[in-house]
């Protein structure tokens, strides 16, 4: 990436525009700042608990496999009994699940992938280098001690860590968690957040002249439902201070996390910030240096966090990954997950005005000779459209300093599945 150029004149107008703009890490900072993680926590059966967040470290209750069991299907025996011959009598069938007996001295049991390993036994021959011949079997490639077995302790020790504290849940550990026998673990309680939308123009159902779709709350609602976060929609306020202030004192205190989009700029009817302090709420920052969504805001509304997004709704998304997101993570009592911390390469050229750090929509394209993603950058410098993100593989960002991008040049990217959810 190349650094700014420098321009003719003073350059006055960009310098008021950015100078008390918050840094992007120093707004994020300052939104975690005023979340800690929930004391909350509750027992669940673990079929539950997809997507919650654990509460207490897991560790196993026993080692894995609990016994020593085939690892084909075939025949169980003494390697040393094959000495000299090549034949030997079949005693019996073990099936998962059945406790065998003793091998009998000089014979072999047909054994079946999972069964447990009859004492004496030390090797399988696997079903393709044998001929089962119904009383004997005719072995023709001899195993060695130990040959397809899977010895008890050998894929986890006893206590070995299976779940961290703070760990979100997913499907692959429920399948440890449950292949262990456990039956039921410990979660943080759920973020209770509330979701508002702003603007007299907004609706919800059919649409009269100059009306708008309201976008921006049920994008919020899925979000943050995909956060793991139990989600409540409150609407859409009016463009008015005192209805704005009453709306917002009524749920102070109800939820860990208010989240509002629109009316936070400094328009005629950007009402959010001056109801906010009317309802008794301390704003703790506010504009930040990013494109799209510098109307930011992040307050502390009694024991509530308050974070003010922009209106349009590609702002609206970006916002809540940068900071409502990590918000959500915290709470939970996981470790809020840094923005963009996957490296790529440009595969396009573009020239862009310096000053904010720009987060845009990217498809991958393909891959270097290192396997270094090749991203293309999706539609316009533009906070009100979401139709660009229909085709991406995620979002990526640029530093404020950063005027010019060339093809080649180095850039961080967040994929849509590094949060195993929420995008």
């Amino acid at each position: 990436m190349h650094m700014e150029r420098i321009e003719s004149g003073c350059g006055c107008d960009r310098l008021q525009n950015t100078a008390s703009l918050m840094r992007v890490e120093d707004a994020v900072n300052r939104a975690l700042a005023l979340v800690a993680p929930l004391a909350e926590t509750e027992t669940l059966p673990l079929g539950k608990t997809r997507g919650r967040t654990s509460a207490a470290h897991v560790s196993a209750p026993c080692a894995l496999p609990r016994f020593d069991n085939a690892a084909m299907d075939g025949f169980a025996l003494r390697a040393a009994d094959l000495e000299g011959r090549c034949c030997l009598p079949i005693a019996g069938t073990v099936a998962a699940g059945d406790v065998p007996g003793p091998l009998p001295d000089g014979a072999a049991l047909r054994i079946f992938t999972g069964a447990m390993m009859p004492e004496g036994a030390d090797s399988v021959v696997m079903i393709e280098d044998c001929i089962d011949k119904g009383h004997k079997v005719h072995v023709e490639r001899k195993p060695g001690p130990g040959a397809n077995l899977r010895l008890a302790g050998s894929d986890q020790a006893l206590g070995a860590p299976l779940l961290p504290a703070g760990q979100r849940i997913a499907p692959h550990h429920i399948g440890l968690l449950a292949a262990n026998g456990v039956d039921q673990i410990t979660v943080t309680r759920r973020p209770r957040v509330a979701v508002f939308s702003t603007g007299d123009e907004l609706r919800s159902g059919p649409l009269g002249p100059g009306q708008i779709a309201d976008a921006n709350r049920p994008m919020l609602l899925a979000l943050a439902a995909e956060a793991g976060a139990e989600v409540d929609d409150l609407g859409i306020l009016p463009d008015d201070l005192d209805a704005t202030a009453s709306a917002l004192a009524q749920v102070a205190g109800r939820y860990d996390l208010i989240v509002t989009s629109g009316a936070v700029s400094m328009g005629g009817k950007d009402h959010i910030r001056a109801a906010f302090e009317a309802a008794g709420g301390q704003i703790e920052g506010w504009r930040v240096a990013i494109k799209p969504g510098k109307p930011a805001m992040f307050g502390k509304l009694g024991p509530s966090i308050v974070t003010g997004l922009p209106g349009n709704p590609f702002a609206v998304h970006v916002g809540f990954h940068l900071f409502v997101l990590p918000q959500i993570q915290r709470l939970s009592g996981q470790t809020p997950r840094p923005f963009a911390p996957v490296p790529a390469i440009a595969g396009f050229d573009w020239t862009r005005k310096a000053g904010r750090a720009e987060v845009f929509p990217v498809r991958r394209r393909g891959f270097d000779g290192h396997g270094t993603p090749i991203l293309e950058r999706l539609g316009r410098s533009v906070s009100a459209t979401l139709l660009p993100l229909s085709g991406a593989d995620g979002l990526a960002i640029v530093p404020a300093t950063t005027s010019e991008i060339t093809s080649g040049d180095r850039l961080l990217w967040r994929p849509f599945c590094y949060d195993g959810g929420a995008q």
